[in-house]
């Protein structure tokens, strides 16, 4: 797949009071506009309600906080690229889920509605092919050569 079509996580949101996932579309006066991942129906959306870029959510664990991207990889991983457990299976099959494919999820900090929002965030990614991430690292290369273009401009400044 060619790195035009890798899916950027900071621009897939969660909107509050919303079930679907949306794209960022563009900036509007009061607020942004959006686009539904799954109809691709576009609203706006207010700078009051309350929104959750993917790229800024992460998984407790007993040692760190996974970012969200890694737990979908693991997901997409175990399951081959293909649909996950439904997320309206019964309490006790999500969590042994999870576990399968986090087994150090922190269990008195991550509840089960927290791992049916993965898990049906990570179907809905998958029906609509979203699960080619842009890697963390082309992230931090790109942001990391910006920073060092513009060190060089301020030093030829001076």
């Amino acid at each position: 797949m060619s790195e035009e079509t890798k899916v950027d996580l900071k621009k897939v949101l969660s909107i509050s009071g919303y079930p679907s996932l949306f794209e960022f579309v563009s900036q509007a006066k009061s607020g942004i506009i959006v686009e539904t991942i799954s109809d691709k129906k576009r609203m706006s959306v207010s700078t009051t309600t309350k929104v959750s870029s993917l790229s800024d959510i992460a998984i407790y664990t007993d040692t760190e906080e996974l970012p969200l991207q890694q737990v979908l990889q693991k997901i997409k991983e175990k399951e081959n690229g293909e649909a996950a457990i439904s997320a309206k299976s019964s309490p006790d099959e999500l969590k042994k889920y999870f576990a399968e494919v986090l087994p150090n999820y922190d269990k008195d900090r991550v509840y089960v509605s927290h791992i049916k929002k993965v898990v049906e965030w990570y179907n809905l990614l998958q029906q609509n092919n979203m699960l080619d991430f842009l890697e963390e690292e082309e992230e931090t290369e790109d942001t990391a050569g910006e920073a060092a273009e513009k060190n060089e401009s301020s030093d030829t400044t001076e």
